[in-house]
């Protein structure tokens, strides 16, 4: 079975969609499936050759609609070359191209046999994205174009992949027409962690000096407004002032990710000046890959995601495969799986929420802590492993529930 995946870009500082790709390879080889992936990222970028399967870097992209002029010729050049193809990601000129292309091709030659088209929105018919405070000329946009393309794009595919039964169940509320032929949960997970070695942690040392061996929270993820990185700053100064917080107790907080010279980085990295005897308990590092990352996430105490909205969350998984709690809102679109089995603490995304969950954690005695990431690792090997989401996906791609 040959496999083509379409999405705007490949680059691992994109976020989700590209390492979830990624993270499939060795599965689905193992199952026999051919991959390849168009995008459209300079055919120059840096990230391009490091990995196994072919990637058609065929942009760079123009303007916020990621549109890629070549597309469409490639795509018309290539598409019977495949079996099966799966649209990344929505909103942009990549799924509309797709569209066109195989609309085109079904009106020219109809009865020839067309690859299977799969659309899997990685988050992006969630709700949230229609009632954010901050989003509401976008949501209009989204509404409009929803009318116009987007609408066709989902309901005219073979069907649509979902990475859990709550983002499922969202994407049936935010836009009308919803009418997909097929829903699958197909699921997701990870490749295990590399097992644990010294040169982890001088990685990560290097890139986070001043730490000293002190226990730490850890954020690893993009410094933006969804990611509710700006309440855990708050939550963590009121906690670090707070007469009520045990002399001492408080961990440190080491925050790791891209965005930092963003608007919104410098406005949250501000905060700590306010704030500036908390500063020597924050740490900011950029974008931690390879032993760097993976010290991180085996040397901290816990992970911690206050998102606003996240469709599944890598990194959260990453974190239980790694032994560790996880303190995450319940906006994550896995947290019921999560609170079922007390493999970390849920709370709400907001202030008082990520208040909570600090001052939960601080409270567990280290016996606690340690039953916890058990749990984690336990919740990771039964739900988020790769075999079973790799199967998943091979009987989507088949037409079987």
């Amino acid at each position: 079975m040959r496999l083509l995946h379409i999405i705007s870009s490949m680059d691992p500082l994109s976020g989700g969609p590209s390492q979830g790709i990624r993270n499939l390879d060795k599965a689905m080889h193992d199952m026999g499936v051919i991959r390849e992936v168009v995008c459209l990222d300079a055919p120059e970028s840096n990230y391009l050759g490091m990995d196994d399967f072919k990637i058609h870097a065929i942009g760079p992209w123009q303007g916020p609609w990621c549109y890629g002029y070549q597309l469409n010729a490639w795509l018309k050049d290539n598409i019977f070359r495949f079996n099966v193809i799966i649209i990344n990601g929505l909103w942009l000129h990549s799924s509309y191209a797709t569209w066109k292309v195989i609309n085109h091709i079904k009106k020219r030659y109809p009865g020839k046999n067309i690859p299977r088209v799969l659309v899997m929105p990685h988050g992006m018919l969630d709700p949230y994205f229609q009632r954010a405070k901050e989003r509401k000329l976008k949501a209009v946009r989204n509404w409009l174009y929803w009318k116009i393309i987007e609408s066709k794009v989902v309901n005219d595919a073979d069907g649509l992949l979902f990475t859990c039964e709550t983002e499922l169940f969202l994407a049936r509320k935010s836009f009308s027409p919803y009418q997909p032929k097929k829903e699958y949960n197909v699921g997701y997970g990870i490749e295990p962690p590399p097992l644990y070695h010294q040169e982890m942690s001088a990685a990560f040392n290097k890139r986070c000096p001043g730490l000293n061996g002190a226990p730490y929270l850890l954020f690893l993820s993009r410094n933006h407004p969804k990611k509710g990185v700006d309440l855990l700053i708050k939550a963590f100064i009121k906690l670090q002032k707070s007469t009520n917080t045990v002399k001492g107790a408080m961990p440190k907080l080491v925050i790791a990710g891209p965005g930092l010279d963003t608007p919104f980085g410098k406005m949250i990295q501000q905060e700590l000046v306010k704030a500036n005897e908390v500063t020597a308990s924050v740490f900011f590092t950029d974008m931690l890959e390879g032993d760097a990352k993976w010290g991180a996430f085996y040397g901290c105490e816990a992970f911690v995601l206050p998102s606003h909205q996240e469709n599944f969350g890598i990194a959260v998984v990453e974190a239980m495969a790694c032994r560790k709690p996880v303190l995450i809102s319940n906006q994550v679109n896995i947290w019921r799986e999560i609170m079922a089995e007390n493999g970390g603490i849920v709370d709400d995304d907001n202030l008082s929420g990520v208040e909570n969950m600090l001052r939960k954690w601080i409270g567990l005695k280290q016996e606690e802590k340690i039953q916890m990431g058990n749990r984690a690792i336990s919740i990771y090997q039964n739900k988020f492993t790769l075999d079973k989401t790799a199967a998943n996906f091979f009987a989507a791609f088949n037409g079987q529930d």
